[in-house]
C-alpha cells in the first residue's frame, strides 16, 4: 500500500445517486507486404508493426468524479458484454509498481463471483478494493476507504452489492451460524426489517445504508463529498448477467 500523499480531495448506467450532497436524504488488421527488399527487412518490419499492434494505449486517469463514475460504468458494460480490455499486462504491473494512483475505491461483498476489478473492467493500480461479507462499512472498512479517497485520490467511492447475497438472506432468516458470522448481522438488519421480507429489496436498501454510513460516520469522507472532490455511488451486480444496476443514493 502506498505511503505517498495526494492532493486533498471520478448507464445501462449514470446512477441519480451520485449527488454530492450526500445526506439521508440525499445522498461512473492490417496487412503487410513483402518486397525485393530481402527477408531481413521484411521480418524487421514486421516486427515493428507487430509491436505497434500490440502496445496498449498509456492508462489516463480519469480527471473529475463524474468522469471516474462514468468509466466505471462503461468498463462493466464492455465487461457484460464480453469485450473487456483492461491493461491487466507486466508492462502494467512494473509501472505501478512503485506508486497507486487508484481513480475509484470499493466496498464490496468478498463472494467469490464478484471480483470487481473484473466486474467494471478495470486493471492493476485502477481500483482501491476493500471486500467484506455483504458489503457492510465496519470502522476497520471505513479506515480503508478514508486511505483510498484522501491519501491515495480516489474520485469514486462505490458500495457494491450483489444479488443472492448470502450474508443478507442468513441475516433475513435469523438461523444460528458458526463463529463470528452473526457479527455481520448488526450491520445487515436495519436494511432486512425494512425490506417486507423481499431479499432483492434488501439487498439494495443494504447498500444504501452502507453508502449513508460511509458518508455520516466519516468526517473525512464528508468532507470530500461537501467539496465537491468524492462522489458516493452504489450499485448491485447481477450473478447472472455480470450487469451493475445503480442504486439510487438520494432515496433515503
Amino acid at each position: 500500500m502506498s505511503e505517498h500523499s495526494q492532493h486533498e480531495l471520478h448507464e445501462q448506467h449514470v446512477p441519480t445517486g451520485h449527488h454530492p450532497e450526500f445526506s439521508r436524504r440525499s445522498l461512473l488488421g492490417q496487412a503487410v507486404l513483402a518486397s525485393a527488399c530481402g527477408i531481413a527487412g521484411f521480418s524487421e518490419h514486421l516486427a515493428t508493426k507487430t509491436a505497434f499492434a500490440d502496445e496498449k494505449q498509456p492508462v489516463v486517469a480519469p480527471a473529475t468524479p463524474e468522469e471516474a463514475l462514468k468509466v466505471l460504468y462503461s468498463g462493466n458494460s464492455r465487461f457484460a458484454s464480453g469485450k473487456s480490455e483492461a491493461n491487466r499486462d507486466m508492462n502494467r504491473v512494473r509501472a505501478v509498481a512503485r506508486e497507486q494512483k487508484p481513480f475509484a475505491a470499493f466496498l464490496g461483498c468478498a463472494d467469490s463471483r464478484v471480483p470487481i476489478e473484473i466486474v467494471f473492467d478495470q486493471g492493476f493500480g485502477d481500483l482501491f478494493v476493500t471486500r467484506i461479507a455483504g458489503n457492510v462499512a465496519s470502522s476497520e472498512n471505513i479506515g480503508s476507504l478514508e486511505f483510498g479517497t484522501k491519501i491515495l485520490g480516489a474520485k469514486v467511492l462505490y458500495v457494491l452489492g450483489h444479488t443472492e447475497c448470502g450474508a443478507v438472506n442468513a441475516t433475513m432468516k435469523g438461523t444460528d451460524v458458526p463463529g463470528q458470522i452473526s457479527g455481520l448481522f448488526q450491520y445487515i438488519r436495519p436494511a432486512v426489517k425494512s425490506s417486507g421480507g423481499d431479499l432483492n429489496k434488501a439487498i439494495r436498501q443494504n447498500v444504501l445504508n452502507q453508502a449513508i454510513l460511509l458518508a455520516e460516520a466519516s468526517p473525512v469522507i464528508s468532507k470530500m463529498i461537501q467539496r465537491k472532490e468524492l462522489i458516493v455511488a452504489g450499485g448491485i451486480y447481477d450473478l447472472g448477467t455480470g450487469v451493475v444496476t445503480a442504486v439510487d443514493l438520494s432515496l433515503g
